[in-house]
C-alpha cells in the first residue's frame, strides 16, 4: 500500500521566535484504510559542527568538541494507535517552540562548517511487517526583540577607508603590486540583517587598468575548544560593482543585501563562533588582485 505524509503550517513564512506555537495540520493520504501504532510529531533542533580537510588529525580534542549541539528535542503523541480509515485524514497540530532550560535556540543558520536548523518530522507506526511512514520539513527560526541574544542592538559605525599599494595584502601574496589609491567609505560595520549594506567607493589613481572592482560577504566560522580550533573563512556571495577600467575619481555606490539563512547574528559560543567580513576586491587588466577586509558585526535590530 502507498501512501503519503504532507505537513502544512498555518504561517506560510515558517519563520518563528522562541515561545512561538507552531500551529498546523498534518495531512496523511493513502488508497485504502490501514493500522496504525501511533502518530508523532517532533520538534528537533540543533547545531551540527564540521571539520574542515586541513583540521581533522591535527587536535584529537575535536572530535568531542564537534559533536552536535542539541537545542529543542521534543515529541507529542498526534494520535493513540489505531486506524486510518479516510483516504484523506487531515490531523491539526501545535506545539510550543521552546528551548532547554538557560539554553537560547539560536537562529537558523546554513553554514560550512556550522549549522544551525529546525525539523518538524511526523511518525506514523506501522504495524508489523509494515513499513513505517514518516515525513520531515524544516523550519526557520530568528530572535525576537526581546531575546537576550539581541540585547546588544545595533548602533551606527561607519567606516572611512583608504587602500593603496603600500596598505594592501594581496590574495596570492604577490610582492609587486601596481601602484594604485582608493578612498570610500562604508556606512555602517554595525549592520541590521534587513537592511542592506551599503557605501561608496572611488579609484584616486591606479598604474594599470582596472578589470573589475567587487564586494564579497565572507563568513568566518570557528569550532573547536580549548585545546585547540579550527577557523575557516569561506564566500557567501559576491557583487561586482566596477566592470572594466572605471571612471577615476567617480563615487562607485555600495549596496548588498545580506541572503536570509546563509547570515545570521554574530554569535559566540563555547564551541563555536560564526562571524562575518566584507572585502573589497580589486582586479587588475593582468589579474593581479588585492584585497582589504573589514569585519562586520551582523545583529536582528
Amino acid at each position: 500500500m502507498a501512501g503519503s505524509i504532507d505537513i502544512r503550517l498555518n504561517r506560510y513564512t515558517k519563520t518563528y521566535n522562541e515561545n512561538d506555537i507552531i500551529q498546523g495540520t498534518v495531512i496523511i493520504s493513502s488508497p485504502s484504510s490501514f493500522k496504525h501504532n501511533g502518530i508523532s510529531i517532533t520538534v528537533d533542533g540543533s547545531v551540527q559542527l564540521h571539520l574542515s580537510g586541513k583540521s581533522v588529525g591535527v587536535f584529537e580534542a575535536f572530535y568531542n568538541s564537534t559533536k552536535p549541539v542539541t537545542l529543542i528535542n521534543q515529541t507529542i503523541e498526534l494520535a493513540k494507535p489505531g486506524q486510518i480509515s479516510n483516504v484523506k485524514t487531515e490531523i491539526p497540530f501545535q506545539v510550543q517552540l521552546k528551548g532547554k532550560p538557560n539554553k537560547p535556540l539560536y537562529e537558523t543558520y546554513h553554514g560550512v562548517f556550522v549549522n544551525i536548523q529546525y525539523f518538524l518530522r511526523v511518525d506514523v507506526k506501522r504495524t508489523f511487517l509494515s513499513k513505517d511512514m514518516s515525513k520531515q520539513m524544516e523550519f526557520n527560526v530568528q530572535y525576537s526583540p526581546e531575546h537576550e541574544l539581541a540585547a546588544d542592538k545595533a548602533v551606527t559605525k561607519p567606516a572611512a577607508f583608504e587602500i593603496t599599494s603600500e596598505s594592501i595584502q594581496t590574495i596570492q601574496n604577490k610582492v609587486d603590486v601596481p601602484k594604485f589609491k582608493l578612498s570610500g567609505q562604508l556606512d555602517n560595520l554595525c549592520c541590521i540583517l534587513t537592511e542592506q549594506l551599503s557605501g561608496e567607493l572611488t579609484v584616486e589613481e591606479s598604474e594599470l587598468p582596472i578589470k573589475s572592482i567587487e564586494i564579497q560577504l565572507l563568513r568566518i566560522e570557528t569550532c573547536g575548544c580549548a585545546e585547540g580550533f579550527s577557523r575557516d573563512s569561506t564566500e557567501i556571495q559576491n557583487i561586482q560593482i566596477g566592470d572594466g577600467n572605471v571612471a577615476h575619481h567617480a563615487d562607485i555606490p555600495i549596496r548588498m543585501i545580506f541572503p536570509r539563512t546563509f547570515t545570521c547574528p554574530t554569535l559566540s559560543t563555547t564551541n563555536f563562533k560564526i562571524e562575518f567580513e566584507i572585502s573589497i576586491v580589486l582586479v587588475f587588466e593582468d589579474d593581479r588582485m588585492i584585497s582589504e577586509n573589514f569585519p562586520l558585526r551582523l545583529t536582528r535590530y
